[in-house]
C-alpha cells in the first residue's frame, strides 16, 4: 500500500510538474558509466592549449573524503585530470570507478558534497574548503580554473560512508593562453558612482510590513539580473521559496534533493517600498532549520553609471529567540553581521564571475542596532561592493 501511494503521488506530481519530475527520474541514467567507445573517444580528446607546467600523480583511498594535492593553480590555467581505480561500498552490488555509482531514488536521500553526481565519483575543488564549490571530475576532465587557489581532489561521499579501494589520479596543469593568469575579483579602493550621493538614496535598514526596522544593508552588486543569478547559483547559493505554499509544492517533487532543504521560506522584508526580489540561502542542508547563511536582495529603482544595482542585506541564522513583536519564536542571527558580509564576498569571489571588489564606508555609518524581531547586531559600518564580470567564461 505504501509503495502504491508513492507511485500515485509521483503520477500526480508528474501531471502537475512534468518537466521537474523528469529531471529527477532521469538522474539515475545521467550518471551511468560511459560505454567503451565513449571512453576511447574521451582518452583521445584534445590536449589543452598552452604549455604543460607540471604533472603529478596522487593516490586517493576510499577512506579519504578530500586530499590537498599541494598544487597551486592560477586563474585561467587548464587542469587535465585523469583517474583510474576501483572502490567498493559495503551496501553496493558492484565495484565502481571514478565515474561513481548511478543514483537510484533511495540513494537520492543521501546528501553528498556534489549532489548532482553519483556516490563514489571523483570530484575536485579549487580554493578554500569552506567557500569553494566542488566540481565533477569522473574518469577524465579538462577544466579551466575560474580562480586562483590550491587544488584538492575528493570522493563524492558522506564523511561516515567510505569505500574500500584506491583511485590513482594524474593531474597535468597547462598555462593559460598567452602565459598570463586571468585577473578576477580585483580588490580596488573605489568604484565609479559609489559615493555618499548614492547612499543618500539607499535606506540603511530594511523593515517588516509594519514598518519596524530590521537588518542592515551591507552589500551592493553591480550587474545584470542574469549575471546576478548566475554568480549566486555558481557559488552554491539556492533561491529561497517566497512562501510556504511554494515550499510544499517543491517538496513534492524535490524532497529527495539537497536544495529542497535550503528553500524553506524566508520572511518578507521591505526596501524601496516592496518585499525582496530574491532570497538566497547557503548552508549544510540538514542544519538549515537552526543554521543558515541567508540574504535578501532588491533591485534598486535607479542605476549606477548605466549598470543595474542590487541592494542586499545578509545575515547568518545561528539559533532561535523570542520575537518581541508577538512573543513568537524566530531565528536568532549572529550579532557580528560583518562575518556574513565577508562570507558573501568569499563565496561569490570563488566563482571567477566577480570582476572587482570594494568596500565603502558611508557618512554616519551604522555600528550597532536591533533587528525587527528585537535581536541586536553590530558592524564596522562598511558596505561590500561587488562588480560582476558580464562576459566571464562558464565556470
Amino acid at each position: 500500500m505504501r509503495k502504491l501511494a508513492f507511485v500515485l503521488g509521483l503520477s500526480l506530481a508528474a501531471a502537475a510538474f512534468p518537466g521537474t519530475l523528469l529531471a529527477q527520474l532521469v538522474r539515475e541514467n545521467a550518471t551511468q558509466s560511459p560505454t567503451k567507445r565513449e571512453s576511447q573517444n574521451s582518452a583521445a580528446a584534445q590536449i589543452p592549449q598552452g604549455k604543460k607546467r607540471l604533472s603529478q600523480e596522487v593516490q586517493l583511498t576510499g577512506e579519504q573524503s578530500w586530499i590537498d594535492t599541494g598544487i597551486d593553480i592560477q586563474a585561467g590555467e587548464h587542469l587535465l585530470i585523469t583517474a583510474t581505480g576501483k572502490l567498493r561500498y559495503v551496501d553496493a552490488k558492484e565495484d565502481n570507478g571514478p565515474e561513481g555509482l548511478p543514483r537510484s531514488f533511495k540513494d537520492l536521500l543521501r546528501v553528498l558534497p556534489f549532489n548532482e553526481a553519483g556516490r563514489g565519483t571523483l570530484i575536485g575543488r579549487i580554493g578554500d574548503k569552506d567557500t569553494a564549490q566542488p566540481f565533477l571530475v569522473g574518469a577524465r576532465r579538462d577544466v579551466a580554473a575560474p580562480v586562483s587557489g590550491r587544488f584538492s581532489v575528493g570522493i563524492n561521499q558522506a564523511a561516515d560512508d567510505t569505500g574500500d579501494g584506491t583511485y590513482a589520479v594524474r593531474i597535468e596543469v597547462y598555462t593559460s593562453e598567452g602565459g598570463t593568469a586571468r585577473v578576477v575579483a580585483r580588490q580596488v579602493s573605489s568604484l565609479p558612482g559609489i559615493d555618499n550621493n548614492l547612499f543618500s538614496k539607499i535606506p540603511r535598514r530594511v523593515g517588516d510590513k509594519q514598518g519596524n526596522v530590521g537588518d542592515m544593508v551591507n552589500f551592493l552588486v553591480l550587474g545584470s539580473e542574469a549575471a546576478m543569478q548566475r554568480v549566486f547559483t555558481t557559488a552554491g547559493w539556492v533561491k529561497v521559496d517566497a512562501d510556504v505554499k511554494e515550499t510544499v509544492l517543491h517538496g513534492i517533487i524535490d524532497s529527495l534533493s539537497k536544495e529542497a532543504y535550503l528553500t524553506m521560506p524566508m520572511s518578507q522584508l521591505y526596501l524601496f517600498g516592496r518585499a525582496q526580489d530574491y532570497g538566497w540561502a547557503h548552508a549544510q542542508p540538514l542544519s538549515v532549520v537552526r543554521s543558515r547563511n541567508h540574504l535578501r536582495i532588491w533591485k534598486a529603482p535607479f542605476e549606477v553609471k548605466g549598470e543595474t544595482l542590487w541592494v542586499g542585506a545578509a545575515t547568518h541564522d545561528i539559533g532561535f529567540e523570542r520575537d518581541e513583536r508577538n512573543n513568537g519564536v524566530t531565528h536568532k542571527i549572529d550579532p557580528d553581521i560583518d562575518l556574513e558580509r565577508d562570507y558573501v564576498e568569499k563565496t561569490l569571489a570563488s566563482t571567477g564571475l566577480v570582476a572587482e571588489i570594494s568596500h565603502f564606508l558611508p557618512d554616519n555609518p551604522m555600528k550597532e542596532a536591533k533587528t525587527a524581531t528585537g535581536g541586536t547586531f553590530h558592524s564596522n559600518g562598511q558596505v561590500l561592493i561587488l562588480k560582476l564580470e558580464q562576459s566571464a567564461p562558464n565556470p
